[in-house]
């Protein structure tokens, strides 16, 4: 049985989310459909999975999260990249992309 989608993200939600917030804060529900968008449509981040995350990053001070407004003006929870966190998206990238090319050597062997 293939692996559904939302098994392969589950390692590496904390990744995309971190990418995602390096461009600029955002939204919880933002930074899902970047995801999705940035995905093609392959990637759907479901709010149970999600929030847990952005929680997870902020205790381990990676993001900060500010309540602000939004562009419909609706009160909405902000998140952001602390020195810290953009210094993670360089080296979880690097170790993602050193476990990819793992697995594709795996793969063509």
């Amino acid at each position: 049985m293939p692996p559904h989608e939302a098994d392969v993200l589950r390692g590496t939600l904390d990744l995309l989310i971190l990418k995602v917030l390096l461009r600029e804060p955002m939204h919880g529900w933002g930074v899902s459909q970047r995801i999705q968008e940035r995905s093609r449509g392959v990637l759907d981040v479901n709010q149970g999975s999600l929030y847990p995350a952005l929680q997870r990053l902020e205790q381990r001070g990676l993001v900060r999260s500010e309540w602000q407004q939004t562009e419909e003006n609706r009160r909405a929870k902000y998140y952001a990249l602390t020195p810290a966190g953009r210094r993670a998206v360089t080296a979880e990238t690097n170790s993602w992309r050193r476990y990819v090319q793992a697995v594709e050597f795996i793969l063509e062997g």
